[in-house]
């Protein structure tokens, strides 16, 4: 899949293609639907499907205050994108200028100008343009485009606000079903409080680039995956109280790790469920003791996951 950031560089020599726009918090299931459904329509007519999207919510910009913490960053929604069959990805920058761009100038410059747009497939709730006056309805009078409908799991629809109510609970499971795979932290690794390495179980101390939302303090077993391979973790989210607190931090353990030290290490903790709530205990021998338990926890739960590798 080819990516272009902002439209400065692109330079379409197709003709025309399928496009499919919108914000993509987290490329859900809803999300997705709507995707497969523009490659599939650029399939069946020979064209490339062409996907639009922002690199930033745009409530950052029209609304900061209500802004929602994200559900991905976004190399982990590209990575998606790709798996979906995307042929190329436009990623402009949501600022102020292209807050205040018209639906009409949007679509004439933006996705038929510059996109070489066709037909258009969209989700149900899509709105573009200053003050969203380009709605689903307000485009298909103006270009052939199709209306995707809301995609429901048991009666109920999927929505990015449901996904981040499920994460910020703990719920990392029920992220998961609305996601189609596990819900992820990603950055990188830097140095801690060194304690895990005494207790014999040294961890991978995260930190982020991007304000995303974090799962409810607590121990969750996952996946850590990084350049080194994908490994088995035991995951810590909190303020560590049995040695005194302090600021909140995410932490692996990756169970069997053979190789040298991740400082520095791009990683992404993929959380597949929620084992305990974080607590205070009376000794360091009480904590390592229940470290070994969520180890072993860890490695009993993850022997029959969805998500595991083949």
């Amino acid at each position: 899949m080819q990516v272009h950031f902002g439209l400065g560089l692109l330079q379409a020599e197709w003709k025309q293609s399928v496009a499919c726009v919108g914000t993509f918090d987290g490329v859900h299931l809803g999300h997705q639907a709507v995707i497969r459904q523009a490659v599939l329509q650029a399939q069946e007519a020979e064209l490339p499907c062409i996907l639009v999207t922002f690199d930033r919510h745009p409530a950052a910009i029209l609304a900061p205050s209500r802004c929602p913490k994200s559900i991905s960053g976004i190399q982990e929604n590209l990575e998606v994108f790709e798996r979906l069959g995307v042929s190329a990805a436009v990623v402009l920058p949501f600022d102020a200028e292209l807050s205040r761009t018209s639906a009409e100038r949007f679509l004439r410059e933006i996705l038929i100008g510059s996109v070489k747009a066709s037909s258009i497939v969209v989700g149900h709730d899509f709105a573009m343009g200053n003050g969203r006056e380009g709605n689903a309805e307000w485009l298909a009078a103006r270009i052939p485009a199709m209306i995707v409908p809301p995609f429901e799991i048991d009666g109920t629809r999927v929505s990015s606000s449901r996904i981040r109510d499920a994460v910020t609970s703990g719920r990392v499971e029920d992220a998961a079903q609305l996601l189609g795979r596990p819900f992820a932290l990603s950055g990188v690794v830097v140095g801690g409080q060194k304690l895990g390495r005494q207790l014999g179980y040294p961890t991978a101390n995260l930190a982020r680039s991007f304000d995303q939302v974090v799962p409810e303090n607590g121990i969750y077993a996952g996946w850590v995956q990084c350049s080194r391979g994908r490994y088995k973790a035991s995951i810590s989210i909190g303020v560590r109280p049995t040695v005194g607190g302090g600021d909140r931090a995410i932490e692996a353990y990756l169970i069997d790790y053979p190789g040298d030290s991740l400082y520095g290490l791009s990683i992404e903790i993929q959380f597949v469920s929620r084992l305990r709530e974080e607590l205070k205990f009376v000794s360091l021998d009480a904590l390592k003791a229940q470290i070994a338990a969520d180890v072993e926890d860890t490695r009993l739960l993850l022997r029959n996951d969805l998500f595991s590798p083949s």
